[in-house]
């Protein structure tokens, strides 16, 4: 499958499905990594080291300096998939990037590509997805 690039990057690891939209602003710990928004499903999952999928973030631009803070801390996530695109959280990733932090892909799928995503994938830096092995 091949997404639609927001950030380049390339990434591989286990895949996070956070079954709900998530506000990085308060919904993630900056200092930890783990999400804490009390009502999500995945409360008191680690976002450090796997590849997250959302549908998208919720939430104001301040998110996007959540994420800063995770990737500079090194308990950000491995790359990020999105059913829709997201300019908070592609903006995060590009100032780690160009700030040099670190480089993680942001990638917009389709929703049949979304549901099918594998449990560990690869996000090549031209937006191919796959299994990983």
């Amino acid at each position: 499958m091949k997404g639609r690039v927001l950030v380049a990057g390339e990434a591989e690891g286990p895949l996070l499905r956070l079954e709900k939209p998530l506000s990085f602003w308060g919904g993630v710990d900056a200092d930890t990594g783990r999400v804490i928004a009390i009502r999500h499903p995945q409360q008191h999952q680690l976002l450090a080291g796997q590849i997250i999928a959302l549908e998208r973030s919720i939430g104001s631009s301040s998110g996007s300096s959540v994420l800063l803070e995770l990737l500079d801390q090194g308990c950000g996530p491995l790359g990020i998939v999105l059913r829709h695109a997201d300019e908070i959280l592609a903006l995060a990733a590009l100032v780690a990037r160009e700030i040099g932090i670190a480089s993680i892909p942001v990638i917009q799928v389709s929703d049949s590509d979304f549901r099918q995503l594998p449990p560990v994938l690869h996000i090549s830096v031209t937006g191919e997805i796959s299994a990983a092995q």
